[in-house]
């Protein structure tokens, strides 16, 4: 999976961090290694100890790394990782090492969570969140149109109807939600032709939340997560770098 790369970090902090979560992500370090030692880290990086101890603080605070004072600083197995984090979701996806996994995890994800969300938000949603969801929906039908960013618009759909389902734990994991979702949208929006079929799809998920109808906005929201999940998978052997060209998302 290929997403657009993330805005440019602006510590150097953060710039240590994101180097090395990459590499860690993409197996360049693999787990059960050790990190180089802080002073050969300094070196490459140009930076103090100081920011490369707070970069290394960051990682394991998300899982990735275990520091010990006997063995040092150790890569850990992803079932350690925060998975959720919205860094490592980032830094997954631009591996350039394909992990066969994660695009089927991810779609069984959206099969357990999105059809119900869609469900509450049929029965709980507020006049303003059907008017957001509306209005996401017509920022990708201009998108559709060549005017304005699909992939941002279809992510604001998405993330709206979370939102909109009134869930508190699910709330809490929209910005993990909306990060995946992107990785998968970066992805399936590389198919040509896409949008004219796509928004019907969505359009009947919007009416249906809109009309208060349940049962219509869940199987909806099914249809359109399977042919997205088809897209990803005719798609992720070609490894196609995103375009504005859009599918089923």
């Amino acid at each position: 999976m290929n997403p657009k790369p993330s805005p440019p970090r602006t510590t150097f902090q953060q710039q240590v961090l994101d180097t090395l979560g990459r590499d860690i992500c993409s197996g360049r370090v693999k787990p059960g290694q050790l990190l180089p030692p802080e002073a050969e880290l300094c070196e490459r990086f140009g930076f103090s100890r100081i920011v490369i101890r707070e970069a290394i603080k960051s990682l394991a605070a998300k899982g990735l790394l275990e520091v010990t004072r006997r063995v040092g600083t150790l890569v850990l197995e992803p079932t350690r990782w925060n998975l959720f984090d919205t860094d490592i979701i980032v830094w997954r996806a631009e591996s350039t090492v394909f992990d066969p996994t994660l695009s089927r995890d991810l779609m069984e994800m959206r099969r357990i969570i999105e059809p119900a969300a869609v469900r509450l938000a049929a029965q709980r949603a507020s006049d303003e969140d059907r008017r957001n969801l509306r209005s996401a929906y017509m920022a990708m039908a201009r998108a559709v149109a060549g005017k304005g960013d699909y992939v941002k618009a279809d992510l604001a759909f998405h993330t709206t109807i979370l939102s909109a389902c009134g869930n508190q734990f699910v709330r809490q994991m929209q910005d993990a939600m909306g990060a995946l979702l992107r990785v998968s949208f970066e992805v399936i929006t590389t198919k040509p032709g896409g949008p004219a079929h796509s928004l019907p799809l969505h359009e009947a998920v919007c009416e249906a939340i809109e009309r208060g109808d349940a049962d219509a906005a869940e199987r909806a929201a099914m249809i359109l997560i399977e042919g997205a999940e088809e897209d990803l998978r005719e798609l992720i052997p070609q490894r196609a770098p995103p375009t504005q060209t859009s599918a089923r998302s």
